[in-house]
């Protein structure tokens, strides 16, 4: 497995290096380069994702056990929760809520026996609600539940259906497909999207396959750089590393993806899900909660309404803080924000109550700085100033997460 990846990721490099040369080669350079530069413009015309997307998607509570009801139930929980105030805009709808034919037309069908209103009446009333409605598709023949079609050589249709009932959202598969290349087939459905007529955030789900991050961002609003998450704490920490390997191609308007939270959905410790969200919210992660919001817990509501924590993702600046430091079990995480000020985050992964120190020179910060420190989960401005480094004791699996403004 290995083997096959080093060799996907090398020629996928020489392949995004080679290609505008032949360009220029073939046809002038200045001409190679208009070329270029024009599909580069169409295909990033949407202007959506300037901040990571924030809302709640179906699969990692539901499955396929989803219906009209249960996303009516759910727009209204994030409206009386206040989720909705503090950005969880998008309802998204994962697989299997179509039938398994399309009709005479060519045209998805919404499943009679789950959606009976169909998919337009049910964006209606999404949208009455302030939110926007997301949906699900696959760059193959059929979704990955193999109850549904998917959009392969169908691009064009689907996308002109999914902009005529008011779809905002669009999470788009890998599976069953015909063999070709993620980045063949996936940029047809980016042409279809930008000539559909409505705005539609597109998030690339080809599970880190072909390493999106490198091309992505032509491609897409956000790209999975991983296989699919689930609630354990192993699960949820290896996808923040093979996320945080491609730190430096985030930006506004597309960012790396390490799938959707798994906070509340009982598989981890309150201490682990704080972690779980501090990282994906350092990380500049797409915030689409993952449980029944329905029926959550005051401490769940804690964690993924916390909005100092969700200012960190939501920062103008834009830059995916990195792993900057990692000794044994005891982590540093870092970035920039904006106005000068810097997020940090320290994680005891391991099995005993232990302290991490954090460096200045280790996290962007000329050694002599002195900052004021504001504790993200007590929320409190800490009295003590810093200078040089701070450091924090904590339990196994847990967490700290600051943000850092110089005062001198």
């Amino acid at each position: 497995m290995e083997k096959r990846v080093g060799v996907s990721f090398i020629a996928l490099g020489l392949l995004l290096t080679i290609v505008p040369i032949a360009v220029a080669v073939r046809g002038g350079f200045s001409s190679g380069r208009k070329e270029f530069d024009e599909t580069r413009r169409n295909l990033l015309a949407n202007d959506l994702g300037i901040t990571p997307p924030m809302g709640w998607n179906s699969w990692n509570h539901f499955n396929c056990k989803i219906d009209e009801k249960t996303i009516k139930e759910t727009a209204d929980a994030l409206v009386a929760t206040g989720l909705v105030k503090l950005g969880y805009e998008y309802v998204n709808i994962d697989d299997c809520w179509a039938e398994i034919n399309r009709d005479e037309k060519g045209t998805l069908v919404a499943k009679k026996s789950t959606f009976p209103s169909g998919i337009k009446a049910l964006a209606d009333y999404v949208h009455s609600k302030g939110l926007k409605l997301g949906i699900y598709s696959d760059a193959g023949y059929f979704t990955c539940s193999k109850t549904m079609p998917g959009s392969l050589g169908h691009e064009e249709k689907d996308a002109k259906t999914f902009a005529s009932w008011g779809i905002d959202y669009l999470k788009y598969d890998n599976c069953n497909n015909d063999g070709s290349r993620p980045t063949d087939r996936y940029p047809v459905m980016t042409r279809a999207l930008m000539k559909a007529g409505r705005p539609i955030f597109f998030s690339l789900c080809e599970w880190g396959d072909m390493h999106p991050a490198l091309w992505g961002s032509k491609v897409g609003n956000s790209w999975r750089t991983t296989n699919d998450i689930a609630d354990t704490w192993d699960s949820m920490m290896s996808r923040a590393d093979m996320n945080d390997v491609y730190a430096q191609y985030a930006r506004p308007g597309g960012w790396n993806d390490p799938d959707m939270l798994e906070v509340g959905n009982g598989g981890m410790t309150n201490d682990e899900y704080i972690v779980h969200f501090s990282i994906w919210a350092i990380s500049k992660a797409p915030l689409l909660i993952g449980c029944d919001v329905r029926n959550t817990t005051k401490e769940t509501l804690d964690i993924i309404g916390n909005k100092e924590v969700i200012a960190v993702n939501q920062d103008p600046l834009g830059v995916q803080a990195k792993k900057v430091r990692s000794e044994g079990d005891q982590e540093i995480w870092a970035g920039p924000l904006s106005d000068y000020r810097v997020a940090l985050l320290l994680v005891n992964r391991g099995p005993w109550r232990y302290s991490v120190t954090a460096n200045w020179d280790d996290i962007g910060l000329p050694t002599g700085t002195v900052v004021e420190a504001r504790d993200l989960w007590e929320h409190k401005t800490l009295e003590k100033r810093f200078v040089g480094s701070l450091s924090a004791t904590m339990d196994s699996h847990a967490c700290k997460m600051y943000i850092l403004k110089p005062i001198s």
